[in-house]
Order: C-alpha cells, then sequence, then structure tokens
C-alpha cells in the first residue's frame, strides 16, 4: 500500500518539474514534448485495454467490466463539464506562450488565472492519484509504468500553475509551490480512495476500480495527450512516442509476467 502510495505521490509532484523547466527554459522543446505526450498517451491506451480491462473481465464478467470502463470515462466527462473552461487544462502549455507584463507587477487577472488553474489541475489530478494508487497496488510493473506516463503528463500542467504566479508576483518561489501543491491531489487522492474502499477490497471490487481507472486513462489519452502531442509535435515523432510507449509497456508487462 504505501509503495502505490508513493508511487502516486511522485506522479503528482511532477507539476514540479514543470514549474522548474518554466524558469529555465527560454523555448519549450516543442518535439520533445510532442513525443513525451504522445509516449504517455501509448502507454496509458496499451495498458488499458491490454491489462486492466482483461483483468476486470476475468473478475467481474464482461457486462459488468464494461459498465465500470464507461462509470470511469463519465467521471472524466463531468469533470470536464463542472470545471471553468478557461482554466480547464487542456492544453500543454508551452514557456513563451505564457509571457505576461513585467514579473512582480501584480497582475491580479494572471494570479487569479494561476490559482484557478492550480484548483483545476488539482481536481483533475485526483481521479488520476487513485488510478495510479490501484494500478500499482500488487506490486507489479505496470504501476511503474503508469506513474512514469502520468508523471510525463503532469509536467506541462506545473508550467501552466507557476508561469502566471510568477509574473503577477515576482516571486518564483511561490509560483513553484503553488505548482508543486497542486499535484498534491494526487496522493490525497490515491489515500482517499485507499480509505474509502480498502475495507472492502475483494476481486470484484478491484475488477470494478480497474475497469473503471481504464476508462479514466483512455478518456485522458484521447481529449489530452494525443491532441496536444499531435498539436506541438505535428510530424512523425509523436506517433513515435506513442509506439513507443506501447512497446514499452508491451515488454514490461512481458518481462513482469
Amino acid at each position: 500500500m504505501w509503495g502505490a502510495l508513493g508511487m502516486s505521490a511522485v506522479a503528482g509532484l511532477s507539476t514540479g518539474i514543470g514549474s522548474a523547466l518554466a524558469f529555465f527554459a527560454h523555448r519549450t522543446n516543442t518535439r520533445l514534448l510532442g513525443a513525451a505526450l504522445g509516449f504517455s498517451g501509448g502507454v496509458m491506451i496499451y495498458v488499458s485495454f491490454v491489462e486492466l480491462l482483461p483483468e476486470a473481465r476475468r473478475a467481474l464478467g464482461d457486462w459488468q467490466a464494461v459498465g465500470c470502463f464507461f462509470v470511469g470515462v463519465l467521471l472524466s466527462v463531468l469533470l470536464d463539464r463542472i470545471l471553468p473552461a478557461p482554466e480547464n487544462p487542456h492544453d500543454a502549455n508551452l514557456v513563451e506562450d505564457m509571457a505576461g507584463p513585467p514579473p512582480g507587477a501584480a497582475d491580479q487577472h494572471l494570479h487569479r488565472l494561476g490559482v484557478l488553474t492550480a484548483l483545476a489541475i488539482g481536481i483533475h489530478n485526483f481521479p488520476e492519484g487513485a488510478a495510479t494508487f490501484f494500478s500499482a497496488l500488487d506490486g507489479s510493473a505496470r504501476g511503474v509504468a503508469i506513474t512514469l506516463a502520468v508523471a510525463l503528463h503532469n509536467i506541462p500542467e506545473g508550467i501552466s500553475v507557476a508561469v502566471p504566479i510568477y509574473y503577477a508576483t515576482g516571486d518564483k518561489r511561490k509560483a513553484f509551490w503553488y505548482s508543486l501543491l497542486s499535484g498534491l491531489s494526487e496522493p490525497v487522492g490515491a489515500a482517499c480512495a485507499w480509505l474509502v474502499l480498502g475495507p472492502f477490497l475483494s476481486p470484484a471490487v478491484t475488477g470494478g476500480v480497474l475497469a473503471a481507472v481504464a476508462g479514466i486513462m483512455v478518456f485522458l489519452s484521447m481529449d489530452q495527450l494525443l491532441p496536444n502531442a499531435k498539436r506541438y509535435e505535428p510530424g512523425h515523432l509523436s506517433v513515435y512516442g506513442l509506439v513507443g510507449g506501447m512497446a514499452v509497456m508491451a515488454l514490461t508487462l512481458l518481462i513482469a509476467g
């Protein structure tokens, strides 16, 4: 349990890597960003359809597993509908796109944008934390791969929070901590999921959770990761990243199995 919780924390706190990159990089390496987002989507899609959903079907049966899969999709859709559109982090942000007034200009709009983006990302990361946790709970190699995929996905989100806070306050430390704290909702989500579902864990409950996790990750990949990967790397590198993510996940599962 503690190992799975630690993986959720690692994935969530990678938002801090994004904020650090924002302050040290003058321009974003869009080719690398596109490949990384494609890789993350490849891992999530492959593990969802090849590992998580089949395991849920064995534990629950076909109809119940498919139903839980779409419950996960519906949860992701509802989060998108609830969160305000301007701060909802659909797009990976580039450092150069976040230019604003001189640092420390006390721009209230930018400060509000940064805080609300941090809140929106925190809400988004809550179910992702539970997904990472339950994927890693049995100690299998898939937990490590999913942790890496979610961490790569969270890095550009760190930029989304840190840069507007920095331009509004001129305080890099404050911007970094806001960004880092937005990722803390992942281990919090993992802990809450454990507290709620832990006492009732059985093969059937675990199967239902894994099917819902698969739904969340497939929706996240189709809605955010793959469109952004092609947006920032319109050539073949983003697709190579996608295939590479699938290959790494397949190799990981074969070795672990």
